[in-house]
Order: structure tokens, then C-alpha cells, then sequence
């Protein structure tokens, strides 16, 4: 074993870790050995989010300010126990019919992902074999609208998706702007629920029109909040809550609380820089994991 490398037991799996001194986020100082150690202290809250997913990463071997590529497919040195799951790929830009998907289900992959420095985790709103059991909006601000606007358009859109009897929890992307995510009943198809999602969309944007977008075209989206229907085909996936972000700090797709975001709407939360792993971890330790009520079923879609 070399002296940059460092055999653990993770669950009784065997993992050989590498560099672990390395900076991936230069800016902060942020080695590659604080991001397995961030994934391995949030994985209680992390795991359920991606069981039963497959999973798209976005790696980052030599740092956030340094090339980087997707990874749909298990890749060559994939350890056997891994799970892996043969699916169809919908929209695959290389022409292939299926792809071999990682599935984190465990604590060990999970670790494995991170020495692969997968510091992006990314699921789409369906379990494998199953239709979705997720509705999820993404709110992305066009300057000179910031998360301000999108705490705003996310109190528009709880209440009015309230009124279907469809709950909603607010997480940051983040990066600059936020997702509402819903669970429902699981029973519908992705045509059904993007369909349903469009169409509240739409109705936001006729009510609010100097506030929400509901089409994508960019030249459209200066000082308004654009409501992504779309995540919700089934060839699009949503960064998981609690996975890392390729910014120039250890920010965190974290889970907010609807008191946070009226306050956010009113200007009035303390900081705008974003929640980073650390913030997050404490974040774990004081309210749990906010984003619980997404593992349960939720409502049908009145599509």
C-alpha cells in the first residue's frame, strides 16, 4: 500500500482510499479526505434520498476549478458489491438503449463514490421499477432576481399547490437558486406529472407576471423566477438533498424550513452566502432530516 493510500473497513467492505490530502475546493481549502468524511457523517440522513435511485454523479478528480465529467454508467473498476441496475436510457445523448446505473444504497458505496471524488449526486423523481413517487420544481432566478425572488415564488407555489392537498418542502440548489420537492402517490406517469406541474406553472406566471416564467426561453428570464416543470421527465434528475456542490465552497443542496423561507422572502435571513457541509452537519444535528415526509407516499395528481 503506497503512503498515499489508505485501506479502511467501511461496514465490513473493504475500501482502498487515495489522496486524501488533495484540495478539491481550492478557494476553501477543502481536501478530498473532508469530502468522504462529510459524506460518511450525512449519509443517515443522505441514504434514504438515493435508495432505490439510479444515480447520476458528477466527478471532479482533480478539483472544482479543474475539468469535470457526468457518469451515468458504472465505471470499469466498480466493486462487485456495488449495486448495479441495468436500465433503459431515455434521452441518452450517445445513442445507447440501456445503461448501467449505480445505486447507493449503502454507506460503503457511498464512500467509494466520494474517494471517485463524486461530489455531485443527482436522482431522478422515480425509484427503479416504479413511476414517480416525486413531483420536484426547480426555481432559478435571471438576474437581477436572487434567492429573495425564489423564496417568494416558493410561498406562491406552496399555497397554491396546498390547494390540490399536495405538501411541499423547500430546499437550496445549492448554487443560486432552490427546489420545492413533493411526494405523491406513485401511481402516475412522468408525462402526468410534468403535465400537472406545467399547468401550475402556467397559472403562477398569468397571476404573477413581472415575478414568475413559466417558459424557458432565457431571453425571457431577466429579474423573474423561471418554475422548472421539466425535472419532472423521465430522463432528468434533481441534485439530491444533501449532496455537495461544485462552487467555489463546500456548498450543500440543503433542506430549509417554510419559516426560513418567509423570512428569506421578507429579506430578512442573515446571511446570503450558502449552507456549506459544515453548516449542514449542524443543521442535521439541530432539525433531523427536514425532507423526511419525501420517503412516505403522498396524494395522487389531480392530472
Amino acid at each position: 500500500m503506497s503512503a498515499d493510500r489508505l485501506r479502511v473497513d467501511v461496514q465490513g467492505r473493504a475500501l482502498d482510499l487515495s489522496n486524501l490530502d488533495k484540495i478539491l475546493y481550492p478557494k476553501a481549502g477543502f481536501t478530498k479526505g473532508e469530502v468522504i468524511d462529510y459524506y460518511t457523517r450525512v449519509a443517515p440522513v443522505l441514504l434514504p434520498h438515493l435508495r432505490d435511485r439510479a444515480l447520476t454523479r458528477i466527478r471532479y478528480p482533480n478539483g472544482v476549478e479543474s475539468n469535470s465529467f457526468f457518469e451515468k454508467n458504472a465505471p470499469a473498476a466498480t466493486p462487485s458489491w456495488v449495486r448495479v441496475e441495468t436500465l433503459p436510457a431515455p434521452g441518452s445523448t450517445k445513442g445507447r438503449e440501456t445503461i448501467d446505473y449505480v445505486v447507493a444504497d449503502d454507506l460503503p458505496t457511498l464512500v467509494w463514490l466520494a474517494n471517485l471524488a463524486a461530489l455531485e449526486l443527482h436522482t431522478p423523481q422515480w425509484k427503479i421499477g416504479e413511476h414517480p413517487d416525486l413531483m420536484v420544481v426547480d426555481l432559478d432566478p435571471g438576474a437581477p432576481a436572487s434567492l429573495r425572488q425564489c423564496c417568494q415564488v416558493a410561498l406562491l407555489l406552496r399555497d397554491r399547490l396546498a390547494l390540490d392537498g399536495v405538501d411541499s418542502y423547500p430546499k437550496t440548489s445549492g448554487k443560486k437558486g432552490m427546489q420545492l420537492c413533493c411526494p405523491i402517490a406513485g401511481n402516475q406517469t412522468a408525462d402526468d406529472v410534468s403535465g400537472y406541474a406545467r399547468r401550475v406553472a402556467q397559472e403562477l406566471e398569468r397571476e404573477h407576471p413581472k415575478l414568475v416564467l413559466s417558459k424557458m426561453a432565457k431571453n425571457l428570464r431577466p429579474a423573474k423566477v423561471f418554475i422548472d416543470w421539466s425535472q419532472n421527465n423521465a430522463a432528468k434528475t434533481t441534485v439530491a438533498p444533501y449532496s455537495l456542490r461544485a462552487q467555489p465552497v463546500p456548498s450543500v443542496s440543503a433542506p430549509l424550513t417554510w419559516d426560513e423561507v418567509e423570512a428569506g422572502a421578507a429579506g430578512r435571513r442573515p446571511s446570503s452566502r450558502p449552507y456549506t457541509a459544515g453548516d449542514v452537519l449542524d443543521r442535521v444535528e439541530e432539525y433531523g432530516d427536514l425532507l423526511a415526509p419525501l420517503l412516505d407516499p403522498g396524494p395522487a395528481l389531480p392530472v
